[in-house]
């Protein structure tokens, strides 16, 4: 069984400081060797790119722009009348990564050039998007969806040119985001199913998984083989793993193991908390088997590093 892999969500974590450039050096002298972020458009391209390569960190993931915030977008994917924008969006997310991620050599897009590989990028979060302002969901699923289903079409022929993943995340229209469009597990996979792109895949973020549906067994168990990637935080406050609420992390990590899952958990929550991380707290409770140890194998003293403003694990890799 591979050991988990967790990756520090810079828009979530490391508050306290101001900029990307910085997070992921502090990121870096974490202990982490990944990291993602939401929208990282702000930055030049290669300012990130030489901050994550100095840290020594890939970066995982991204999202699409979320268009219009002033306006009340939240990505452009299933927007009816925005498919324009959506595809210059993917092309602004796809064109930073061919600056600063892993091109295959020098292929020219756009005005920039994808030069050598300074920083990885595996995935790019396709974002649905809201539910037009004042318009029934229900009177306007069926056209949502086909225009979604058209975007990612395109997205993915895009996105196999380099090398590269989409991925689909439902929100949770109960708590974090009533009008977004996509809420549920079971509505994603039934849109990948229909645009059948080995390429596209699912984004799973426990937080929501939990609020929309529960059964966070049976789910995981059902979805993991199409999921791209992980993300946690407990239910309800949004913290780390170790806050109070109602998600039993020992258990979930443990079943993502024993499930087979070999990708990274973007750690997305609000830190909480002083001094050593959530993990170290988790680990008086585990009976090592996340960490492949056996009974007769000492157990060591920590497998954590100590985080600023008492952040998250930086590794489960033991060797």
């Amino acid at each position: 069984m591979a050991a988990l892999r967790f990756s520090a969500n810079l828009s979530w974590l490391f508050p306290e400081l101001l900029g990307l450039p910085a997070r992921l050096r502090a990121a870096g002298s974490s202990g982490f060797e990944a990291v993602e972020v939401a929208w990282p458009y702000a930055e030049p391209p290669e300012v990130l790119a030489r901050a994550a390569r100095e840290a020594g960190l890939r970066l995982v993931l991204i999202n699409t722009p979320p268009g219009d915030q002033e306006k009340g977008e939240m990505g452009l994917g299933a927007v009816p009348g925005r498919q324009a924008a959506f595809r210059q969006g993917l092309e602004q997310a796809v064109s930073g990564h061919c600056l600063m991620g892993r091109s295959k050599g020098a292929v020219a897009r756009g005005s920039l050039v994808c030069s050598a590989a300074f920083l990885r990028l595996d995935m790019i979060h396709l974002m649905a998007g809201r539910v037009p302002q004042g318009a029934d969901r229900r009177a306007v699923k069926a056209e949502m969806e086909m225009v979604f289903l058209e975007n990612l079409r395109h997205a993915a022929g895009v996105l196999a040119q380099e090398d590269l993943v989409g991925l689909l995340e439902p929100i949770n229209t109960r708590i974090t985001d009533p009008q977004y469009f996509l809420d549920t597990p079971q509505q994603a996979a039934a849109i990948l199913q229909k645009v059948g792109r080995p390429n596209l895949q699912l984004q799973m973020d426990i937080f929501h998984w939990q609020i929309m549906d529960g059964n966070l067994t049976g789910n995981i168990r059902e979805f993991l083989p199409i999921v791209g990637h992980v993300q946690v935080a407990q239910v309800p406050g949004r913290g780390e793993p170790s806050s109070p609420g109602e998600l039993n992390f020992p258990y979930l990590f443990q079943l993502l193991e024993d499930e087979g899952y070999k990708g990274f958990v973007g750690c997305e929550y609000q830190p909480q908390g002083e001094g050593w991380p959530w993990g170290r707290e988790l680990w008086r409770d585990w009976t090592g088997a996340v960490f492949s140890l056996s009974a007769e194998m000492p157990r060591p003293p920590s497998p954590y590093r100590r985080h600023s403003r008492g952040l998250e694990l930086a590794t489960f890799i033991l060797g």
